[in-house]
């Protein structure tokens, strides 16, 4: 489906023939990374209603959104942790005030009510990319949700805390091994148990979701673990774009703990996997929208280096 605006802005629907043009453009975007791109945001498809876009002028692609509907609403996008306006270089703020009226119209000829936009961080922009938040703020939208996470500037990283230094010194001690895996469902296991302890919940993906994700994006996600006699006492799954290292999950057993297994892991990875990397971000600290800050998770956080980075949650009315 096509609908053509009054700008000339052209807005189209994404289908499977666009997945070269999608990727492409994702690959050459300022902000866009390897959760945008067709094999992430389909490989659970069967969960949502699709209803990504396509923005033209004059046949040259100028941004994409991913998206999904659900009822009335549409979400950009419900499958990923990010995924507002996907745009090039060449977007300028004018252009995007134009692609968000083309954008509105265009949901609102669908009978959509309301779009819910999730802003993508500002640490995985290659080039600034901010034009849509003073978009949203020109349509009114509203800020409804606002997560706080950790993250460490790699060049700049103020040091761990006292406490910190002492457990890294003590688990130094331990005879645990250090490096990338492959054993997502032992790992898994342990970031279950984990998560059912303390807050009754289960992780989003499941061993073999992560497996199959791993295996279409080598070098994008990778499993590290330590391990105490082939155990694994401690793991953290790391999503990696091109400034970031990301903790998409971390998890340690009782074990790990005693032995700090998860303190020397997080130290491998900053001082011998990452340190050419922008950024290590260790993700949010938040529950209920943002209202309720996890003061133990994120001072955990804080005691290596890191420090705040917000994500913004919008509601816009079409």
């Amino acid at each position: 489906m096509r609908v053509k605006d009054e700008q000339v802005i052209e807005v189209v629907r994404y289908e499977t023939r666009h997945k070269t043009a999608w990727d492409a453009f994702v690959a050459g975007s300022k902000n866009g990374t390897f959760l945008l791109y067709r094999d992430y945001l389909e490989y659970h498809a069967d969960r949502f209603q699709d209803h990504s876009l396509l923005f033209y002028r004059k046949g040259r692609l100028l941004a994409l959104l991913p998206a999904n509907q659900q009822g009335e609403a549409i979400y950009s996008h419900g499958g990923v942790t990010y995924g507002g306006i996907v745009s090039d270089s060449t977007m300028k703020v004018a252009l995007m005030l134009e692609v968000f009226e083309a954008l509105c119209r265009y949901f609102a000829l669908q009978g959509a009510k309301k779009l819910f936009y999730k802003a993508i961080p500002h640490i995985y922009h290659r080039l600034p990319a901010e034009e849509d938040l003073y978009a949203l703020f020109r349509f009114n939208a509203r800020l409804y949700r606002r997560d706080i996470g950790s993250t460490i500037e790699l060049q700049q990283a103020p040091g761990y805390a006292r406490t910190r230094k002492w457990q890294i010194a003590k688990a130094s001690g331990m005879n645990l091994q250090l490096g990338q895996s492959g054993d997502y469902e032992n790992f898994m296991k342990v970031q279950q148990q984990l998560l059912q302890e303390k807050y009754g919940s289960c992780p989003v993906h499941t061993a073999a979701e992560l497996r199959q994700l791993a295996q279409r994006f080598p070098k994008n996600i990778k499993l590290f673990t330590a391990t105490e006699a082939g155990v694994i006492q401690a793991g953290i799954i790391i999503y990696e774009t091109t400034e970031v290292a990301h903790c998409q999950y971390i998890a340690t057993t009782a074990r790990g703990r005693a032995i700090y297994a998860l303190d020397a892991l997080v130290h491998y990875l900053l001082h011998t996997v990452y340190p050419h990397k922008k950024y290590f971000d260790f993700g949010k600290s938040t529950e209920q929208e943002g209202r309720e800050l996890n003061e133990g998770l994120i001072w955990n956080k804080e005691s290596f280096g890191g420090r705040g980075i917000v994500q913004d949650f919008y509601e816009l009315q079409l």
